[in-house]
């Protein structure tokens, strides 16, 4: 068996340091160079961006099994995986975290909705969404309000700075964060809210959830992009564990 893990999240991370500690031969595809660096020491990496042909291309290097451990807002990313893996002949085991919904919140659909609501919302903005879809927020009278928490990359804080954002708003931070350390960041800054993701359990959404809700500020929801089904990562190691016997 040969593995081929599409991670860079913490449940990809936990899957390759089992995979290692287990001896299987896989190797890790992720985007950057920092993502490189949370991996576990002796895992076999492959750095880079690949659209769905490339991917094909690595599928074809002896690979039997191919796992899908990308993030759930990566719509695009895990559509070109199972096309590749469909092509290249390969199973493919989407490792997909669970929902984990809060009841009581704003809810928006996308991150153009979550904006147009935040220009009827009161009081500053901590943007826990990444640095990607940051542009959505970058509107006059609103990028002022707004707190971006983005990972401590020079690119994130370029992004940041190109699109309008004040110096002193940006706070570069690498998580997991605390409940108390949402708290503590919601105010410092007066936040009056909390925009995120449903990242589940590993994205820190219970934290952020619970330090909202103790911090007395709004919680803004960006909804996923698509509904998937998926496994979890017990499921995949059982999976692959049974591979592993074929």
């Amino acid at each position: 068996m040969k593995v081929l893990l599409f991670g860079g999240t913490g449940e990809g991370r936990e899957l390759a340091e089992w995979m290692l500690a287990r001896g299987m031969d896989a190797t890790v595809c992720v985007a950057t160079e920092y993502g490189e660096t949370l991996l576990p020491q002796g895992t076999q990496v492959r750095v880079g961006r690949l659209d769905a042909t490339e991917m094909e291309a690595v599928m074809a290097d002896g690979y039997t099994v191919v796992v899908d451990a990308t993030h759930p807002y990566a719509a695009e990313v895990t559509r070109n995986i199972h096309a590749a893996a469909e092509h290249a002949g390969l199973p493919c085991l989407r490792l997909l975290r669970q929902s984990d919904g809060e009841d009581g919140c704003h809810k928006a659909e996308d991150m153009e909705t979550a904006a147009d609501m935040l220009e009827q919302l009161p009081g500053n903005v901590l943007l826990t969404t990444g640095s990607k879809e940051l542009d959505h927020f970058a509107r006059p009278g609103l990028r002022e309000r707004c707190f971006p928490r983005v990972l401590p990359m020079a690119d994130s804080l370029a992004r940041c700075l190109e699109l309008g954002f004040p110096p002193r708003n940006i706070i570069c931070m690498q998580g997991p964060f605390t409940r108390e350390m949402n708290v503590a960041t919601l105010r410092q800054y007066h936040i009056g809210t909390l925009v995120t993701k449903d990242t589940g359990g590993y994205g820190g959404f219970r934290a952020k959830a619970e330090a909202a809700r103790e911090a007395g500020c709004t919680l803004l929801v960006v909804e996923r992009p698509q509904a998937e089904t998926g496994l979890t990562l017990e499921e995949v190691q059982g999976r692959l564990l049974e591979e592993e016997q074929t």
